[in-house]
């Protein structure tokens, strides 16, 4: 009897040694950096600006040249985790004036986000901010756009002036706020993209009229309309050349009714230039019809501009996201080629022109395809330079100063979290060291690994590996991360992107709770050719990134300090899909998830959303679409459906409905899955307060510690009950 209780006394001494955990930092602590966004430069001063959340709280700040690192400072003081973003930054050509956005986008209900449950309706509003000044922000107008990243302010080059699309007009304020915003002019349709003219005199813009997209410049003085060459296709992306006489823009088929679903079609696209004033135009370059060939539609905006006689713009044409130039006044049928502006095995993401047009600021994943540096190359072509910015580092959204004398970035690494900084001969100098908490644990962080291997069909994936200190000698539990989008990259560092820099966060303190974190580069996503991102049979057509995902826990379960009966996974979005599938499909892996607002069921996308449009558009390969569709869903696999679950969502997601969560937990139900569900109201798909991710994200580690940490049967303690 003493023997069996011997046994049991050393069973439990090592059960326990599993399953605590020495944590050195909080979750407050990992989450409480300030995250910068919005960097923008002035184009005639010395002066950068940025947006800072920190901890919910945003603020714009400023800092001057050639001393950026000295002189940054901060402008607005707001003080409280409301849950209003500030968006579309700009400084006015001289730098005197910040305007931004302030608030949410409009539901579908013409509602702006609420997660601070304020008594009064909140409002999306433009306002103005003079910066040297100790005057207040001044309103300029409504804004209240419908889509996520809408806000889109354009300030004139003169400085007065500012316009922006909203309720499916354009809008015009005087920056001084003597003259509140008024609807630009009646335009039948709905128009957006509004572009300035050099001389701040007129206006292009796009006017979506559904089937076909039409180009429009409007003349402020005359208070005339034309437009640029209208025909039945789509016509997008207007830019002004620098004297201001061309119009170059991007041409896309206009929609073919009853176009079968299956397989994806490829995208083919022109550009055209016309004249500004006669609005005669000419075709200067057209793709193939490969799939290839596509418009990129992911970098389109940014990498398309009008730089001097030359227009450079980005193409997947070979495989990988490069930017190309090609003379204005070429035509077709005269021959002119497109130079090739960055040949090699990387894909370009965030481009700049630099204020002279000479050459163009870029960032790619060259050298280094799990991070991301800033390149210069000039726009007649040649060989491209590094800008400083190397190493184990991470930078992005680059600028550059009035005198293109210095490039200011945002930047990151594994163990510090994104700030701005000043690109020098010596490497980087940070911006706003100040606003970094002093209790930021980067000391305490693990660098993640770097880890590539195969999926089920032989596919090449990229991971980040976050194995705890110390972990020598133990059996840990284990969590597989995937990213949303799809058209994600996660990072060897903390991300560009709030949400993924939030993710990027919470895997860490993962790992310093004792988990080792497996966050996997799926296909379908961004910056390891358009293949991968377009791989076939996905998404809803098949779901064949979830193998990808199977491979990450197999991966995990084979290595030796992971304990392979206690693999979990989690993730948002485009992730919360892909965690409901593993626990749906493969409940024999792992063994716990928490799904945050994750699509359940893609087939009522199609049936209920705008997919088909009108009836008489309706594809002839309907049906088979719709049952793809519920084959490639969580829903149709609940019968095998049995690890338990945490489900995380704001009910006012704005991006994948509220109903796909609500409609997922009777299911799970009525088949007795254990399932622990925490509904954020009012929230958005996105959290916009930061109490709301500290909540989310404690809620995620409480629920991993006791499914994957404590001995108990499946079911017990986190079953969903009325």
């Amino acid at each position: 009897m003493r023997f069996y209780k011997l046994l049991f006394v050393v069973a439990a001494v090592l059960l326990c040694s599993t399953l605590t955990w020495s944590q050195t930092f909080t979750l407050e602590q990992v989450l409480g950096s300030p995250f910068p966004s919005e960097l923008t430069a002035a184009k005639q001063a010395s002066r950068v600006a940025w947006v800072f959340d920190a901890q919910g709280v945003r603020n714009v700040w400023v800092a001057d040249g050639p001393d950026f690192v000295k002189t940054a400072r901060q402008v607005t003081h707001f003080t409280s985790d409301d849950g209003e973003p500030i968006a579309s930054l700009r400084l006015t050509p001289d730098g005197q004036t910040a305007v931004y956005a302030l608030g949410s986008e409009l539901n579908g209900g013409g509602d702006s986000a609420d997660p601070d449950h304020s008594v009064r309706q909140p409002k999306q509003q433009v306002w103005a901010k003079d910066v040297d000044s100790a005057d207040p922000p001044r309103l300029l107008g409504e804004l209240g756009c419908p889509d996520e990243e809408c806000e889109d302010v354009e300030i004139s080059p003169d400085g007065k002036s500012a316009a922006w699309a909203a309720k499916k007009k354009i809008w015009l304020a005087s920056v001084d706020g003597k003259q509140q915003a008024k609807e630009l002019a009646y335009i039948r349709g709905d128009a957006g993209e509004p572009k300035w003219s050099p001389d701040s005199k007129s206006i292009a813009m796009v006017i979506d009229r559904g089937d076909h997209k039409i180009i429009g410049v409007y003349d402020i003085g005359g208070q005339s309309l034309r437009y640029l060459a209208p025909s039945v296709d789509k016509d997008d992306l207007p830019r002004w050349s620098p004297d201001g006489k061309w119009i170059a823009y991007v041409k896309t088929a206009g929609t073919e009714q009853k176009r079968p679903l299956i397989p994806v079609p490829p995208l083919p696209w022109a550009i055209w230039v016309a004249d500004a004033t006669t609005g005669q135009g000419n075709e200067v370059w057209h793709s193939g019809t490969a799939p290839r060939d596509s418009l990129p539609e992911e970098t389109e905006d940014v990498s398309f501009s009008f730089a001097g006689d030359r227009i450079v713009f980005g193409s997947e044409q070979d495989g990988r996201n490069r930017l190309y130039s090609i003379a204005a006044t070429a035509t077709v049928a005269g021959g002119s080629a497109p130079v090739l502006l960055t040949p090699g095995e990387f894909d370009v993401e965030d481009v700049v022109l630099s204020p002279d047009r000479k050459s163009v600021i870029y960032s790619s994943n060259e050298r280094d395809v799990d991070r991301r540096h800033i390149w210069r190359v000039a726009v007649e072509g040649g060989q491209p330079q590094h800008a400083l910015s190397h190493g184990d580092t991470i930078e992005f959204a680059p600028v550059l100063t009035s005198d293109s004398s210095t490039v200011v970035c945002l930047g990151s690494s594994a163990t510090s979290p994104a700030m701005p900084y000043a690109l020098t001969v010596s490497g980087r100098e940070m911006i706003a060291a100040q606003a970094m908490p002093k209790d930021f644990p980067s000391a305490q962080l693990v660098t993640p690994q770097q880890v590539i291997f195969k999926s089920g069909d032989g596919l090449t994936l990229h991971g980040q590996l976050f194995v705890p200190r110390n972990a020598e000698g133990k059996k840990l539990p284990a969590l597989v991360f995937m990213h949303g989008g799809p058209v994600r990259q996660m990072m060897l560092g903390f991300h560009y992107m709030d949400y993924y820099h939030n993710a990027y966060a919470m895997n860490q303190y993962l790992a310093n709770r004792g988990y080792a974190v497996l966050s996997v580069n799926y296909r379908l996503g961004i910056m390891y050719g358009r293949d991968f991102r377009e791989s076939p049979n996905s998404i809803w057509r098949g779901a064949a990134e979830y193998q990808d995902v199977v491979a990450a826990g197999k991966y995990l379960q084979a290595l030796p300090q992971v304990d392979p009966q206690r693999v979990g996974l989690w993730g948002g979005s485009y992730g919360g899909f892909l965690t409901a599938m593993g626990l749906a499909k493969n409940s024999d892996i792992f063994k716990a998830g928490v799904d945050f607002h994750g699509v359940h069921d893609w087939s009522v996308f199609l049936t209920q959303r705008p997919y088909f449009g009108t009836l008489a558009m309706k594809p002839p390969d309907e049906d088979a679409a719709i049952k793809l569709a519920w084959e490639s869903s969580p829903d149709a696999y609940v019968d095998t459906w049995r690890s338990p679950v945490l489900l995380i969502q704001g009910d006012d997601d704005r991006n994948v409905p509220f109903e796909q969560t609500v409609d997922l937990a009777q299911r799970l139900r009525d088949h007795h899955v254990p399932f622990e569900q925490l509904v954020l109201p009012d929230e958005i798909h996105g959290f916009l307060m930061w109490k709301s991710w500290i909540r989310a994200y404690s809620a995620t580690a409480d629920f991993f510690d006791r499914t994957l940490k404590q001995v108990q049967p499946i079911g017990e303690g986190v079953h969903s009950k009325f």
